[in-house]
């Protein structure tokens, strides 16, 4: 979700997505196209007496639906802000707010662990929905009479924020319910065992809300799709976190002198049958015993067969390299490797010099031999997460 950056608040990046886009003016359209009976609503809950008819009568309806709209996902963003404000206060830094189709999300570079702050960030974006449903109903008692146009949009905002403070806080992690209820389980248990405890309830949220959708609503069927999902990846990352907790590159590299390295002037023939008999398909290049490139299989096959005795490494390779440090965590790895779509990282020193390779096979390797020590059996598999690395 890399979205457009529009802009930035207390040094947050604000961004919308390609799905908000699409998402604003279709929500403007349903609820214009609905104003009469939303007034309905409005006037049956806070005993007003707001016109349906006249304010659905020409182009109006059209102008009050852009305009819930437009507070809607304001109020989405502040709901965020909720979470990110709290959240620097703790001291995490905020990569960015995004707008997408299900609303907004907070990226945080780091996921709290200590259950009272994450108990904290979670239920300030609620509380901050409640308190502009608040601000929004006293300014519709405020309004006169004669001025139903305004009434309805601040009736609807604060029917509609204190509605989304309500789901938010349902337990389908990785809302903001289901954090909450990850807070209070890691009060007496460790944080990935918490993680676990509360994705499985949200799968099982996720699954009747989405048996809900088939009957009533698609839109939430898509939207129990994603919090699924999420539920799924954040607990596979955070098992992932636990099992390399302390561990750096250095301890699960391939040291130089164990590394398999090619000679920028080796042919592609000679390079693919070193890959048969060595079974790797990539290596680090060198030059005079300097790191120049690295080169795969994929690279290999792009030279045709009759033409593999006449190109070398040096014509195929990839010079622009990826590399990380011995003493870099082994998260950070893995991190590296998603963000750049590679299998294998070189490792070098702060001379520059290589010291070893680092990849997908070490770090899946690793993964299972500390799984196997016993102390995360009961955690959830998350090969898929290393499999991604492909």
């Amino acid at each position: 979700m890399r979205g457009i950056r529009i802009g930035s608040v207390f040094g947050i990046p604000i961004k919308l997505d390609l799905t908000f886009l699409i998402v604003l003016p279709l929500f403007a359209w349903l609820i214009g196209s609905d104003v009469a009976n939303l007034a309905v609503i409005v006037n049956d809950l806070f005993g007003a007496s707001i016109d349906g008819a006249a304010i659905s009568a020409g182009s109006m309806q059209w102008v009050l639906g852009s305009a819930a709209a437009i507070g809607l996902f304001a109020g989405v963003l502040l709901h965020e802000f909720g979470h990110s404000l709290v959240a620097m206060r703790y001291g995490y830094e905020i990569e960015s707010i995004t707008l997408w189709l299900f609303g907004g999300v907070a990226r945080f570079k780091e996921i709290p662990e200590d259950w009272k702050q994450e108990f904290t960030i979670a239920v300030a974006g609620p509380l901050v929905s409640v308190a502009i449903g608040v601000v929004s109903y006293a300014g519709f008692l405020l309004l006169p009479a004669s001025q139903a146009p305004a009434q309805f949009v601040l009736g609807y905002l604060a029917l509609v924020n204190v509605s989304l403070a309500v789901f938010n806080m349902l337990p389908g992690f990785p809302m903001d319910g289901g954090r909450v209820l990850r807070a209070l389980l890691a009060r007496n248990r460790p944080h990935a065992k918490a993680t676990q405890m509360a994705a499985e309830v949200g799968k099982v949220f996720a699954f009747l809300l989405g048996l809900f959708g088939l009957f009533f609503n698609l839109f939430l069927v898509a939207l129990a799709f994603f919090i699924y999902m999420g539920a799924s990846g954040e607990a596979q990352q955070t098992v992932l976190k636990a099992t390399f907790q302390d561990v750096v590159v250095r301890d699960i590299m391939t040291g130089r002198e164990n590394l398999d390295v090619v000679d920028e002037k080796t042919s592609v023939a000679e390079l693919l049958e070193r890959m048969f008999v060595e079974r790797h398909t990539g290596y680090p290049v060198l030059r005079n015993g300097d790191l120049v490139g690295m080169v795969t299989l994929d690279d290999a096959r792009g030279v045709k067969e009759v033409e593999r005795d006449a190109f070398r490494v040096d014509d195929i390779m990839s010079d622009e390299l990826t590399t990380i440090t011995p003493d870099a965590d082994a998260m950070d790895a893995i991190a590296l490797m998603q963000e750049r779509g590679v299998g294998r990282l070189p490792v070098v020193d702060e001379a520059g010099e290589l010291v070893g390779l680092v990849s997908r096979s070490d770090l899946v390797t690793a993964f299972n031999i500390i799984r196997s020590r016993g102390s995360l059996d009961a955690m959830p598999r998350a090969d898929a997460s290393l499999a991604q690395l492909r």
